[in-house]
């Protein structure tokens, strides 16, 4: 298959979230977005990523709350567009193949490597790990995201930003795999949202579910109103006749993303710069544009939430699906690193043993018998 793959078959996506609680604008313009438009020309599979929410949430508080939040996370899902006709969404612990394939992976990857990627020590720090208390399963995020990507034999991987390195470490991990056992795996590419980070309301960081500066794609209008009168603008315009900063000001970075209107927003930002408009009249045009962008979201949400039992099913059908693609995955990486040969040797020996004793037993009979 090597670096693109066979010409003849669809190529796949993997990508997907830990459901550790619901999914925000950043979400949608980091990834989803890319998603969305992208099922209809690839095979999609959706990763309810549970096992990656064990390495910062590993109480059982956490683990009893996996099964609505895999709802949540699916409901979101499909709100956002995804189709279940065209897209996988699965349990990631549900697929036994994942954790034989992390550890496969794991002798391929050294420690090093994986003390270089940034985002690990930023995932400890968000969950208070200091360096003597770092998980061994944290430190390892990378080669287990490495097996959710090329457990389906993933050839892209819509991504954030700071999950960019963590497609590099899969990259190369298939390449070690492929030069020491034989083309099994393409090479992944990483595609990246046309807004990387979107910054959170607070303009304090990227919009994030742990620092409660996020706009959630399951948000009401009222709510959305809300959480937009609070954002954080520049915080030196005391008057609205006084000449405000548009660049970095979060409020501008949701209009370029999610206001269609593009005339109006160049005019907000002439204004807004020549302290001709006040923040008021900028975040009520931002407030209309971001319900008039959630509105179908919201009908989509209504209706899987409304039918019971269906987005349930819609997580059953894409387990059981991928159960089949990594069941497949790996009789070929067992036959190419040679795995399935050694047992399978041992247990014709085994079996050879068998039939001598019953052969000699047999033979043993016959002669008491006479």
């Amino acid at each position: 298959m090597g670096e693109s793959g066979s010409p003849r078959e669809k190529k796949r996506i993997l990508t997907g979230d830990r459901p550790t609680g619901r999914l925000h604008l950043g979400h949608y313009v980091g990834s989803l977005k890319s998603r969305v438009a992208l099922q209809h020309d690839y095979e999609t599979m959706l990763i309810i990523a549970d096992l990656h929410m064990l390495t910062t949430k590993p109480n059982r508080e956490a683990i009893e709350e996996i099964s609505e939040n895999a709802r949540g996370l699916a409901l979101d899902y499909l709100a956002a567009g995804v189709d279940p006709a065209k897209t996988g969404i699965y349990l990631q612990s549900a697929v036994r193949e994942t954790s034989e394939l992390n550890l496969i992976l794991e002798m391929l990857v050294t420690v090093n490597r994986l003390n270089r990627v940034p985002s690990i020590k930023d995932m400890a720090r968000a969950a208070n790990f200091s360096d003597e208390e770092l998980p061994f399963g944290l430190l390892g995020y990378p080669v287990l995201q490495a097996a959710d990507i090329l457990l389906p034999r993933a050839h892209l991987v819509p991504v954030g930003k700071d999950n960019e390195a963590h497609v590099e470490v899969t990259r190369e991990a298939a390449r070690r795999f492929n030069q020491l056992y034989g083309e099994v795996f393409p090479i992944p590419e990483a595609l990246l949202g046309e807004v990387p980070t979107l910054y959170g309301t607070d303009g304090q960081g990227k919009m994030s579910k742990s620092l409660g500066n996020a706009i959630y794609l399951s948000d009401d209008e009222k709510t959305v109103a809300k959480k937009v009168r609070g954002m954080y603008t520049d915080p030196r315009r005391i008057h609205a006749d006084v000449p405000g900063t548009v660049e970095g000001n979060p409020v501008f970075q949701y209009h370029d993303a999610f206001n269609p209107d593009r005339a109006e927003v160049e005019e907000l930002k002439r204004r807004y710069r020549a302290g001709k408009v006040g923040d008021v009249e900028v975040k009520d045009a931002l407030t209309r544009a971001l319900n008039h962008f959630l509105a179908p979201m919201r009908e989509r949400y209504r209706l899987f939430r409304d039918d019971p039992g269906l987005v349930d099913q819609v997580i059953v059908e894409g387990t059981e699906k991928m159960r089949l693609l990594a069941a497949d995955t790996m009789r070929e990486v067992r036959s190419a690193m040679g795995l399935a040969g050694a047992f399978n040797r041992l247990g014709r020996a085994a079996e050879k043993r068998r039939k001598r004793l019953e052969k000699a037993d047999s033979a043993g009979a016959g002669a008491v018998a006479g």
